[in-house]
């Protein structure tokens, strides 16, 4: 392979290298430390890349909901933690216990989910803080 030709491939493996380490940076979007956990209803679940995502419906003591948004892990990095896709249904009562975001109300990165079977599986990032598999 001639010089430049190199010299574009390689460039172009560090873009794409950069974008997905920024793509995927917990601290850009989401506070370590503010904790949340909500109990709430599923609304809807979405299993796509580059990040899947669980809504909820919370309600507080006086009976108001808040729409919760949940950013979890990739579908694979899920699938390696024991989770299945479609395993949460609407209407399944969980909890979830995430970091929230830095500027969004009500949307957090999941960390701990307790699923209605009382399993508790790890929902976030390979980057979130307690990553417990470390994938």
């Amino acid at each position: 392979m001639d010089k430049p030709k190199v010299s574009v491939t390689v460039v172009a493996l560090l873009a794409t290298a950069m974008g997905a380490a920024a793509h995927h940076a917990f601290e850009a979007e989401y506070d370590e430390k503010k904790l949340v956990t909500v109990t709430g209803v599923v609304t809807k679940s979405e299993w796509t890349n580059p990040h899947a995502w669980l809504y909820l419906d919370v309600k507080d003591e006086s009976g108001k909901v808040t729409h919760w948004s949940f950013e979890m892990g990739s579908p694979g990095g899920l699938v390696n933690r024991g989770w299945k896709k479609g395993e949460l249904k609407r209407g399944d009562a969980v909890t979830i216990d995430g970091y929230s975001s830095k500027n969004r109300a009500s949307v957090a990165n999941a960390r701990m989910v307790t699923l209605p079977d009382g399993r508790n599986l790890f929902g976030g990032f390979q980057s979130t803080p307690g990553n417990p598999t470390g994938k």
